[in-house]
């Protein structure tokens, strides 16, 4: 799906170089309105969210779209999605509905959320976890960057040598202290690729690789003992192996995109914690920024921690996953 915006607020909405939907938007009222409709109602559903994305995207200020001239057939398609809602006699779109839509992210987004299951593990109790995702998972166009940001589930086939290189950098070892052979590191990824708690990421922009991500069910991790853990509290470690998108402008976009993907695969999710080293200012800093509360610090065994926590309600009504205005252009 591609979103083009024309000159004075026309918005043309198009599948490679064919058009299958027009909008115009009205700033001073808020309102979009539809010009023409495709007869696919799941098409049309997928145009219309691609457009409000876009819409709140460039324009921050807009805390709500009004749709105008559609059809009752589609106004009911939109509130049954969750994409719309009546106030009055308006029917609104929310920018924290559109960013809750699976469709529009998730490369697999008819995956349900596995069914509830408590079982034992180590002694802790928690819900079996989904078997895991293979391939690319999740994509979203970065307007800032005109890039897409993409991540994919790391393999020890394709990506030992990357994670090797990275783990071994020293300013990713004085973190991480996992430097050493090939040998280490497969072992290393095998035996995380094993663990049903997580699931390792390799993050890309326009598929060019830039980092390595652990993601975790907290209940079953480490951390669970130095909180009141969620049985669908998620948590992440990061890192960034090459220098070319290392600073604000790249974290700016991989940051919310990673949080937008773990609240996005489980709707349970309601919160995302993690624990830098309580002396990595920079990156308590960046947290900060994007929306994490500092909790407390704790000691592990092999470091003194800071707790910190994003809510899904802060995330996605704060609308976190933009970090200031930014310029209209095309997104795909």
């Amino acid at each position: 799906m591609t979103v083009v915006q024309d000159g004075g607020g026309d918005i043309r909405i198009a599948v490679g170089i064919t058009t299958v939907m027009r909008l115009r938007l009205d700033e001073r009222l808020d309102h979009l309105k539809i010009l023409t409709v495709p007869d696919d109602p799941k098409l049309a559903i997928a145009a219309i969210s691609a457009a409000a994305e876009a819409m709140f995207g460039w324009r921050p200020s807009l805390d709500r779209l009004v749709v105008d001239s559609a059809s009752a057939e589609l106004a009911r398609e939109l509130m049954s999605h969750g994409l719309a809602l009546m106030a009055g006699a308006d029917l609104v779109l929310l920018p924290e509905l559109i960013m809750q839509r699976r469709d529009n992210w998730l490369v697999n987004a008819e995956r349900p959320p596995w069914p509830q299951l408590h079982v034992m593990t180590d002694d802790k109790r928690h819900p079996r976890r989904s078997p895991k995702p293979v391939g690319k998972v999740y994509a979203r166009f970065i307007p800032w960057l005109a890039e897409v940001i993409s991540f994919r589930v790391a393999n020890t086939e394709g990506d030992l040598h990357l994670l090797h290189r990275w783990m071994n950098d020293p300013r990713v070892d004085a973190f991480w202290n996992e430097a050493g052979d090939l040998e280490r590191h497969r072992r290393y990824l095998s035996g995380i690729l094993a663990d049903p708690h997580m699931l390792s990421l390799i993050g890309c922009f326009d598929d060019e690789p830039f980092g390595y991500f652990e993601l975790y069910w907290a209940k079953e991790n480490r951390i669970a003992p130095f909180y009141d853990a969620d049985d669908y509290d998620r948590g992440w470690h990061v890192v960034v192996g090459e220098d070319a998108y290392r600073g604000r402008r790249y974290i700016s976009a991989w940051l919310p995109s990673l949080m937008h993907y773990m609240f996005l695969d489980d709707c349970r999710t309601q919160r995302i914690v993690g624990e830098p080293a309580a002396a990595h200012a920079q990156q308590l800093r960046n947290l900060e920024v994007s929306g994490f509360a500092k909790i407390k610090n704790f000691d592990f065994p092999h470091k003194r921690a800071t707790l910190v926590m994003l809510l899904r309600e802060r995330f996605f009504g704060d609308r976190l996953w933009l970090p200031a205005a930014t310029s209209p252009a095309t997104t795909s």
